[in-house]
């Protein structure tokens, strides 16, 4: 789901992000309907919003494979 309403403000680097310039994830916290998540290099173009539960998963996967 691409969100065009999602704040410009508040977004942080994910922790999960690589440690390249290039390769940066960016989350948006608090965010009444999910987890928007935007390219950094892109920070006018859209964001995925994942739900809360479809977001805590890919997480728990993420670290049960490093």
């Amino acid at each position: 789901m691409t969100d065009h309403t999602t704040p410009a403000s508040g977004w942080r680097k994910s922790s999960y992000s690589g440690t390249e310039a290039n390769s940066c994830l960016e989350v948006l916290d608090h965010h009444p309907t999910g987890v928007p998540v935007r390219d950094s290099k892109n920070p006018h173009g859209p964001a995925v919003v994942f739900s809360t539960a479809g977001w805590s998963s890919f997480v728990r996967a993420l670290k049960a494979s490093a």
